[in-house]
């Protein structure tokens, strides 16, 4: 009888303690079996819309092109100094051979991130200077000089620049590189009539000189039966 009642007791006892241990468990069982809390990963930054100022040769005022009201011509713009490489060279043609200069500041919504010295009528061809001391939070580069793109003149002539228009360029944006232009061949060189004239009088020429020759081989094959025959009578 006592042992019976020691049995229940310590039964009792035992159910009393896993109770009390596994009951924490189960009161904070849904947040302990929950997955591992997810950390929020921030969206990453729109990229600021573009847009460039331009100064210089006979311009009052700044000329203001954001990509919202103008994208053409801020594309057009930026293609101009876009491609430049990290290094130019140290010195460049000499100040009067340069021509008007106009200064181009690149913009990322409203940081300014580079700055470019355009000479679109220098002599020997366009040329962009890049100085070393670039404005916002860009890198400092290297100065030097670079070879412009063929069209230059005509892309700032588009974007609102006071120059006259190249008649002997084409604007090609994205052209690529030193020759982004082609050249234009005058009218006079695409005259049809001028060509089929040309064209004629050279088959003409040819057909004279064949019949040239074919006369000079019958008559020297005439002379040779004729000698032939005399010999040999």
């Amino acid at each position: 009888m006592v042992r019976q009642v020691r049995r229940l007791i310590a039964l009792a006892a035992g159910v009393l303690l896993a109770a009390v241990l596994t009951g924490p468990a189960h009161a904070g069982g849904p947040a302990q079996t929950a997955g591992p809390a997810r950390v929020a990963v921030p969206a990453a930054p729109k990229p600021q819309p573009a847009g460039v100022d331009i100064t210089g040769d006979r311009l009052a005022e700044p000329l203001r092109l954001r990509a919202a009201t103008h994208p053409a011509a801020v594309l057009a713009v930026i293609d101009q100094v876009s491609w430049l490489g990290r290094t130019g060279s140290p010195s460049g043609p000499a100040a009067k051979d340069l021509g008007p200069k106009y200064t181009v500041v690149v913009f990322a919504g409203e940081i300014a991130t580079q700055t470019y010295d355009l000479y679109p009528l220098a002599k020997g061809g366009p040329r962009v200077y890049r100085p070393a001391k670039q404005p916002g939070p860009s890198p400092k580069v290297k100065a030097g000089w670079f070879l412009g793109r063929l069209n230059m003149s005509e892309s700032l002539r588009t974007a609102g620049v006071p120059l006259e228009r190249q008649l002997d360029t084409v604007d090609t944006v994205g052209g690529g590189g030193v020759g982004g232009g082609e050249r234009v061949n005058p009218d006079e060189s695409l005259n049809p009539g001028r060509d089929l004239d040309e064209t004629l009088g050279e088959l003409q020429r040819l057909l004279l000189l064949n019949v040239g020759v074919m006369l000079v081989i019958t008559l020297g094959l005439a002379g040779i039966a004729l000698l032939i025959r005399r010999r040999t009578r």
